[in-house]
C-alpha cells in the first residue's frame, strides 16, 4: 500500500529577505550561494536521496515575482508548506502569525515554522514562535536554521517530509493533549485483531508477532520488559497478568506521539491498512482478483484454518456456537454488524438458536460464493493477511476453474454447489430449504427474519461438499440471469395442490429443457392426500418424457428431523452431471453416493470437540 510519491514545498515570504531561496539553493548545492535570485526555479528531489525515499518538489514564491492567484494555486497543490521568518528580525517574527492565518483559510495541510539567519544570533526565537504554534493546529514544529552556515537545512527538510508522510493532525490533538477518536478507534482494532487468544491482554508472544509484523523484528526480553516498565510507572490498570492491555497500548502510543515518535504510530497504523485519513484504505479491504466467466470463488484450506482460529477466539464457553454476546464481540472490530437474523436461518444453529461452528463456517462459504468483494473486505476487518501472514485477502480465495472444463472431463474440484430451488407460491419451498438446515415445519419465522438462502454440507462418497439453495421468486416473468446460473435445478411443487406442478413444467419448459443443468422434481408435503395434478400429464410420465429422475417424495411436517437423503442426492447429481438417466434412477448409485455421509458428520464433529478439549 503506498503513500503519496510527491512532496510539495512552498516557501512563503512575508518580508522580503528573510532567506528562503538561499534555504533551497543551500540545501542543493551544499554551500551558501554568492548570488540570490527573488525565487528559485522548481526543483526535484530524486527519491534516493531523501530520508524518507520519496521524490520532493520543491517550488519557491516571490512576492516581487508572482500574484496572489498564483500563491493559492500553489498552495492548492502542496503537500507541506514552509513558512519562512528571519529570526533576527522582530517584524519578521510578528508575521508569522498573519501568514499562518492566512494559509489555513484555503489549506488544511501541515505547516512548518523555518526560523533562518540562527548565525546572526545568539538567543532562539522559539519562546515567541512558541503561542502561534499553540493557535494553529496545522502547524507540525518548528526549525531554526542558517542558509549560510548550513546549519539544520537537512533536518528542515526532514522534518517537511516527516510532516507529509507522518502528520500529527490526523493522530493527536495538542490542546487535550490526547490522542484524537479516530486514531483511539483505528489503534483499538489493530489491539483486538493483535491479542490472538482474545484475554484482553497482548503477552510476549502476541508483542513479539506484533512487532515483528510492523517493524521486521522481535524485540529482545529486556527490551520487552523496559516498555512494560514503562506502562506500570504511568498507568495503574496498563499491565496485567505481565500482559499489555488496550490502555497500556493506547498509552505507549500517546507518548510515542508526545515525544515526536509519530511516525511509530503511522507505520502501526499503515501496516493495519489505514490510510491518512485514519480510514481503511480500499487498495487494503479489495486486493485486485481475477475472476474469469463461469468461474466460482470458494475459500481454501488456509482461510477456513484462519476463520477456525478466529471462532475459537471468540468461543469462550467452548460450546461450539457463538452466543450473540461472543458474535458481537467476533465483529468488534468491523465498523458495523456485517450479520443480520436472516443468517440465522440461513446456516445451522443450536438449539437456543446460536449459530454452531458449522453453520459459522458455511455462512462464510457462502458469502465468498455469492458476495466475493465483500469476503475480501471482511477478511481485512479481521486482519487475514496480517494474522496468516499472506499478501493480501486474495490469497485466502481459490477461484475454481471454468466449469466446461469440469464437463470435459467429467469430474470437478469444486466443493460448493449451487442448487435453485422453482415453485409456486405456497409449495414448500421455505420450508425445503429449512429442512436442509434439520429443521421441520415446528419453527415459525418472522418475515424480517426470513432467508432466501440455506447452505450446509453434505457427503457424497466420504467428500465433503457444501450445498448453497437459492430459493427464486415465483415471477415467472421475470427470471434474471443470476436466477437461471446453477448447478442443478430443483422443482418443488404441492402434492396436495392440483395446480401446483403446471408452474414447475412451464419454468422447465422454458428456460432448462435445452439446459446442460440438472434437473429434479420435489413432490412436496408428502405426508397430505395426492391429488391429480391439472396438467396434461401426470408428474411422474413427464419426469420421464424428459428424462429427468422420477419425483422425490419430501416432507418437513414431522416431529422429527427431516431426512437428509434428497440433499445428497442434489449434490451427487451437481456434481456428475454427465450421469446417465439410467445411473440416477438405480439405487445402488444413490446407495454408493450417500454411504458414509451420516458417519463423516458424525465423526467431524466429535474431532471438532476433541480438538477443542486439547487447546
Amino acid at each position: 500500500m503506498g503513500h503519496t510519491s510527491n512532496l510539495y514545498f512552498l516557501k512563503h515570504l512575508q518580508k522580503p529577505k528573510v532567506g528562503k531561496t538561499s534555504l533551497i539553493m543551500s540545501l542543493v548545492s551544499e554551500e551558501f550561494p554568492d548570488v540570490v535570485p527573488y525565487r528559485a526555479e522548481e526543483i526535484t528531489i530524486p527519491a534516493d536521496v531523501t530520508p524518507e525515499r520519496v521524490p520532493t518538489h520543491i517550488v519557491d514564491y516571490s512576492e516581487a515575482e508572482q500574484t496572489d492567484e498564483q500563491l493559492f494555486q500553489e498552495i492548492s497543490k502542496a503537500n507541506v508548506i514552509c513558512i519562512v521568518y528571519a529570526v533576527n528580525n522582530k517584524k519578521s517574527i510578528e508575521k508569522v502569525s498573519s501568514s499562518a492565518a492566512r494559509i489555513s483559510i484555503f489549506s488544511l495541510v501541515p505547516l512548518i515554522l523555518v526560523g533562518n539567519k540562527s548565525d546572526l544570533v545568539e538567543h532562539s526565537s522559539m519562546e515567541t514562535i512558541l503561542p502561534i504554534m499553540n493557535q494553529y493546529s496545522e502547524i507540525e514544529t518548528c526549525v531554526e536554521c542558517s542558509a549560510k552556515n548550513l546549519k539544520n537545512i537537512s533536518e528542515l527538510f526532514y522534518y517537511a517530509q516527516k510532516a507529509v508522510l507522518h502528520p500529527t493532525g490526523p493522530l493527536y490533538c495538542p490542546e487535550k493533549k490526547d490522542m484524537k477518536p479516530l486514531c483511539v478507534k483505528a489503534l483499538t482494532r489493530i489491539f483486538k485483531v493483535s491479542d490472538l487468544d482474545n484475554d484482553g491482554n497482548l503477552n510476549d508472544n502476541e508483542l513479539n508477532f506484533f512487532q515483528r509484523t510492523c517493524f521486521n523484528t522481535p524485540l529482545e526480553p529486556q527490551a520487552l520488559e523496559d516498555v512494560k516498565n514503562v506502562v506500570r510507572k504511568n498507568l495503574i490498570d496498563g499491565v496485567c497478568d505481565n500482559g499489555l492491555t488496550l490502555k497500556g497500548f493506547l498509552f505507549l502510543h500517546t507518548l510515542f506521539i508526545q515525544r515526536g515518535r509519530h511516525e511509530t504510530t503511522w507505520t502501526v497504523l499503515r501496516r493495519f491498512g489505514y490510510d491518512d485519513d485514519l480510514e481503511l484504505n480500499q487498495d487494503y479491504l479489495f486486493p485486485p482478483l481475477k475472476i474469469p466467466p463461469d468461474c466460482t470463488t470458494e475459500l481454501n484450506h488456509n482461510a477456513y484454518l484462519f476463520l477456525q482460529s478466529v471462532f475459537d477466539k471468540h468461543d469462550k464457553d467452548r460450546d461450539c456456537a457463538l452466543s450473540p454476546e461472543e458474535l458481537r464481540d467476533l465483529f468488534d472490530v468491523f465498523p458495523y454488524m456485517p450479520w443480520g437474523p436472516d443468517v440465522n436461518n440461513t446456516v445451522c444453529t443450536n438449539d437456543q438458536g446460536w449459530i454452531t461452528y458449522q453453520g459459522y463456517l458455511s455462512q462464510w462459504t457462502l458469502t465468498t460464493y455469492l458476495d466475493v468483494q465483500r469476503c475480501l473486505e471482511y477478511f481485512g476487518y479481521l486482519g487475514y493477511s496480517i494474522i496468516a501472514e499472506q499478501e493480501s485477502q486474495a490469497a485466502g480465495i481459490t477461484v475454481t476453474r471454468d466449469k466446461k472444463i469440469d464437463l470435459q472431463k467429467k469430474q470437478t474440484q469444486r466443493s460448493v454447489f449451487r442448487c435453485n430451488v422453482f415453485g409456486d407460491i405456497g409449495s414448500g419451498k421455505s420450508g425445503f430449504l429449512q429442512a436442509f438446515l434439520g429443521r421441520n415445519l415446528m419453527k415459525t419465522i418472522k418475515e424480517e427474519h426470513r432467508s432466501y438462502y440455506a447452505i450446509n454440507t453434505t457427503y457424497v462418497y466420504g467428500q465433503e461438499k457444501y450445498l448453497l439453495l437459492h430459493e427464486v421468486f415465483p415471477d415467472f416473468d421475470y427470471l434474471s440471469d443470476s436466477d437461471l446460473a446453477c448447478d442443478i435445478v430443483c422443482l418443488v411443487y404441492d402434492v396436495s395442490n392440483p395446480y401446483s406442478f403446471e408452474y414447475c413444467a412451464k419454468v422447465f419448459k422454458q428456460y432448462f429443457m435445452d439446459s446442460k443443468t440438472p434437473c429434479m422434481m420435489i413432490a412436496a408435503k408428502s405426508d397430505l392426500p395426492e391429488v391429480k395434478q391439472m396438467y396434461g400429464c401426470s408428474p411422474l410420465e413427464f419426469c420421464r418424457r424428459h428424462k429427468m429422475p422420477p419425483p422425490q417424495s419430501f416432507t418437513c411436517n414431522a416431529a422429527s428431523a427431516p431426512n437428509r437423503d434428497i440433499y445428497t442426492k442434489l449434490t451427487t447429481m451437481a456434481m456428475y452431471p454427465h450421469v446417465s438417466q439410467a445411473d440416477l434412477k438405480s439405487s445402488t448409485f444413490w446407495l454408493r453416493a450417500s454411504v458414509g455421509a451420516t458417519v463423516f458428520a458424525v465423526l467431524g464433529f466429535a474431532m471438532y470437540r476433541v480438538l477443542l478439549k486439547t487447546r
